[in-house]
């Protein structure tokens, strides 16, 4: 497999206080990788690092170079609720925001980025909605839009922070489609998750951090009761099996 991304010794400091530290791993294309721990654990900020979005001690490279040399080929969503939902844009246009890198500042939107456009809305089933101001949808119809915007970008690895929360169960299983089809495509996703009962379902690697990198690998080496109470500490409650798979809930 082609390796996309390096993190070396990464540590990301706030008023002298540690929010993640000396954290390593490499990841390779065409994995669908669920960033998983306790609240509080540096998920977020981890990926705003890797992002270049925090200043942080350490090194990352992705596909061989500095992060500012590829944002083309970098997505990003975040959490919802550090969007204003009150201003004023219709759903096209927030679709067509993932189109900017392809359109010189001079120039507007082109035939076929429009098509792009009315494509990635079909994808997520928001066709109907394109003229609809962002903030009269529901919290699952908005976190769809941004989806579609993610992906007309075209790019080739995406971040999404906490996608799945506060959205309906439709919405939820149209994002995880389209992010396996994005892994189909050989893209590389990261997706900082907190639902621990659907990561065997959603994610081919976990990295488990608690501050500190707790364990990264094939979920089906690392989702384990031990591991998991290392990463959650006295915050996790097993339950035993469901159908062979562990029912795990943060406490």
């Amino acid at each position: 497999m082609k390796e996309v991304i390096e993190v070396s010794n990464l540590s990301v400091y706030y008023e002298n206080n540690e929010a993640i530290k000396n954290i390593s791993f490499k990841a390779d294309q065409g994995q669908l990788i669920g960033i998983v721990g306790p609240n509080g654990a540096g998920k977020s900020t981890l990926m705003k690092a890797v992002l270049g979005l925090e200043k942080y001690r350490g090194n990352v490279s992705i596909l061989g170079k500095r992060v500012q040399e590829v944002r083309k080929q970098i997505s990003y969503v975040p959490q919802r609720n550090q969007i204003d939902w009150d201003f004023p844009v219709l759903v096209e246009d927030v679709v067509m925001m993932g189109r900017a890198s392809h359109i010189a500042w001079y120039k507007r939107p082109g035939k076929r980025d429009k098509e792009i456009v009315q494509e990635c809305l079909d994808k997520v089933g928001m066709t109907k909605f394109s003229k609809r101001q962002i903030g009269e949808l529901s919290g699952g119809q908005q976190q769809r839009v941004f989806i579609a915007r993610s992906l007309a970008q075209q790019a080739d690895i995406f971040f999404l922070d906490e996608p799945f929360v506060g959205i309906d169960v439709t919405s939820e299983e149209i994002i995880i489609d389209l992010l396996r089809e994005l892994k189909r495509q050989q893209k590389t996703v990261f997706v900082v998750h907190h639902d621990l009962s659907k990561v065997q379902d959603y994610f081919d690697q976990l990295l488990l951090i608690n501050k500190e990198l707790i364990q990264f690998g094939a979920v089906e080496k690392v989702y384990t009761p031990e591991i998991l109470q290392q990463t959650y500490k006295g915050s996790l409650a097993l339950f035993g099996t469901d159908d062979h798979k562990m029912v795990v809930t943060p406490q």
